[in-house]
Formats: structure tokens, C-alpha cells, sequence
């Protein structure tokens, strides 16, 4: 169970899914200490559904970085974002359209309606996809996070080629 509750956290892009996963498992543990026994569920569900509030918690915690894709960003004293950060940004939005060209068009078709919406409208939206896909709701959001890894891959490449082309190791600072 432990394992499978890693897996889950990992899919949920958390830095810590081992921690999560014991954190978890203790609570269950207390459960059944003050319980004795759940009754009422199978104790695998009973485990995940423990472990979606972990996950909520852990999200709200403001000091947690959530995943690869949690920055800082510098901001000038006046409170707007530094033009580095906008030009990163560009950078990032670049890769990121040359790595949904390089899919293939369904995946990209899938990856896009997969994280288009927000709340109940994601939530239709990921049922219709399943649905036109002939797959289960667990079936869909594991070919998702295969194309976001994917993606993710792509995306640390291209920045790291784009880097490099800009980056110059000896400028025209006394090279005489």
C-alpha cells in the first residue's frame, strides 16, 4: 500500500511522496488504534481517501514548493515583475509550443482538452474526453501525466539548448 500511495503522490507532482505516504499511513494507523477497525470502506480506499486530504493540506501549505515548476520571482521595488522574468517566461511559452509540435496531433489535442477549464468545466471536460476515447477516468489521467512528462522532458531541453545558445563563456570583457 505504501508503495501505491507513493506512486500517487508522485503523479500528483509532489517533491515529497515518501514523507506524504508515511504521513498517510500513520493516520490510518491512528484510526485504527482509536477504532479498531474500518468497516465501513475497503481499508485500500479508505487509505486514499486519506490520502487526497494529505495531499489538499500539503497544498495549502504556504512554505512548500509544489513541483518543477515552482519559482520565485524577483520583483523590482515597485512591485512589478523584472523583465527577466517576463522574458523567461516567453522563453518557457516558446518551448513549450515547439514541444506540443513535436507530439503527435492527438496526444497534443489530449494534453490541451485534458487541462482546459477550470473546476466543474474540467471535470466534464476530462469525463468527455474518456468518453470519446473509449477509456476509464484512471486510464485517461495516466496517459495525461505520461504526455505532461513528456512534455516536461522536452520542455527542460529546449530551455537548456536555448541557454546555451545565449550563454557566452568568455564576453568581450578583456579577451585581449
Amino acid at each position: 500500500m505504501r508503495r501505491r500511495l507513493v506512486q500517487y503522490f508522485q503523479r500528483k507532482r509532489c517533491l515529497t511522496p515518501d514523507d506524504l505516504a508515511d504521513d498517510t499511513l500513520n493516520r490510518v494507523a491512528r484510526r485504527l488504534e482509536e477504532a479498531g477497525d474500518i468497516v465501513d470502506m475497503p481499508p485500500a480506499r479508505y487509505c486514499y481517501i486519506v490520502a487526497k486530504f494529505v495531499l489538499l493540506e500539503h497544498f495549502r501549505q504556504p512554505d512548500q514548493h509544489h513541483g518543477p515548476q515552482a519559482t520565485t520571482t524577483e520583483r523590482r521595488p515597485d512591485g512589478a515583475a523584472s523583465q527577466s522574468d517576463a522574458e523567461r517566461r516567453e522563453r518557457l511559452l516558446e518551448c513549450l509550443d515547439r514541444c506540443l509540435g513535436a507530439l503527435e496531433k492527438d496526444d497534443a489535442a489530449l494534453i490541451l482538452d485534458y487541462y482546459r477549464g477550470e473546476q466543474r468545466a474540467k471535470i466534464e471536460q476530462r469525463r468527455r474526453l474518456a468518453a470519446e476515447r473509449d477509456l476509464t477516468a484512471n486510464a485517461l489521467t495516466i496517459r495525461a501525466s505520461r504526455l505532461r512528462d513528456k512534455l516536461e522532458a522536452c520542455i527542460t531541453a529546449c530551455r537548456a539548448d536555448r541557454d546555451r545558445a545565449t550563454f557566452r563563456p568568455f564576453s568581450s570583457q578583456g579577451d585581449d
